[in-house]
């Protein structure tokens, strides 16, 4: 039977007070910046489900079809040296609706006979529908959710007995940081895995014969529009968490593809000279934000990887690449590492 551990308190500070300390920082740098972790509110999220089955986004059903294709695989993989009594415990950052990982979690089951699976994300709304979807369709999975942003907080990692953690960091997540950001990521999640635990990792790859750029521009700049109310939200969510006054018709979404760093950047451009407020919050005194036309708030980076990139990353934080696994059309990797 599946069943379900819901654990809210794991926020060790106010989702408020994180959003008000993020955008007081972001909105006074130069250049202005918001945290993508901000675009997951309550309807961020359905915003990004909706994405994620977008004809032109092609990362979540690529790595969809490896998973398919190689569940069973990527399982025995990584359940290699357990032992016969030893069992795979799957962490999730980042997990979101786990839309994908219930083939992976069927996977476990079928090896296994049953699997404790922690989903940990910043959307209470999303952890809640990834429970339901995942008690209704998976007999013999136990959900044991966590409200926590991983980035900022550690992970709160239930270790069971006579078992070894297979975390999984899929939907190329990683792309979202810095190149030493990420390597931050990894190594805090390093720090709380045993040897011989192991790391699935999804990321994105660099355009090449089957991605151009126009198909990379496309995935983050839908023609229904979708990808652009994400990214406005953003504005919404502060106006309402913050009280300030963005007036989201004077701004829109933009795209670029930066070849020199290897990312598509998504930004909120000013399409006027304006001034924003923010009331006076428990960050600090209230304040006024001017913006130039043309000016943008970067919001979120994608990084593209090439698999040596991936291995080097892997290194980087102490995990030895064992197996990585790609579509026909080599759009997209699924990496499977062990924690040195």
């Amino acid at each position: 039977m599946s069943t379900f551990a819901f654990a809210p308190e794991a926020i060790s500070t106010s989702t408020s007070e994180a959003v008000a300390r993020e955008a007081r920082a972001g909105l006074t740098a130069t250049p202005k910046t918001l945290s993508p972790w901000l675009f997951y509110d309550e309807a961020g999220s359905h915003f990004f489900e909706e994405i994620t089955e977008l004809p032109e986004y092609y990362p979540t059903r690529t790595e969809r079809s490896i998973f398919a294709a190689h569940a069973d695989e990527i399982l025995r993989q990584a359940a290699l040296g357990q032992g016969p009594a030893g069992k795979l415990t799957l962490i999730e950052l980042g997990a979101g609706t786990a839309t994908k990982t219930g083939i992976l979690l069927a996977a476990a089951v079928r090896q296994q006979g049953s699997v404790v699976y922690q989903p940990v994300d910043v959307s209470e709304t999303a952890l809640a529908e990834a429970t339901e979807n995942i008690l209704k369709n998976i007999p013999g999975v136990t959900v044991r959710c966590q409200v926590t942003d991983y980035t900022r907080e550690a992970l709160p990692l239930n270790r069971l007995p006579n078992t070894r953690t297979l975390a999984l960091y899929i939907g190329s997540s990683i792309g979202n940081f810095t190149p030493a950001g990420s390597c931050e990521v990894l190594r805090n999640l390093r720090a709380q895995l045993l040897p011989g635990d192991t790391l699935l990792l999804g990321t994105d790859l660099v355009p090449g014969k089957h991605k151009t750029e126009a198909t990379l521009l496309a995935a983050y700049d839908d023609a229904a529009g979708t990808t652009a109310a994400f990214n406005l939200n953003v504005l919404t969510r502060l106006n309402r968490d913050l009280g300030a006054d963005f007036d989201t018709e004077k701004f829109r979404h933009k795209v670029l593809w930066n070849p020199a760093e290897s990312r598509i950047e998504m930004h909120l451009e000013s399409l006027a000279a304006q001034r924003v407020h923010v009331p006076e919050n428990s960050s600090g005194p209230a304040l006024t934000i001017n913006f130039a036309t043309g000016e943008t708030i970067h919001t979120e980076n994608s990084y593209k990887f090439t698999p040596a990139a991936v291995e080097a990353l892997l290194t980087s934080a102490s995990f030895k690449l064992t197996r990585s696994w790609q579509d026909p059309k080599n759009l997209f990797a699924v990496t499977l590492a062990t924690a040195l």
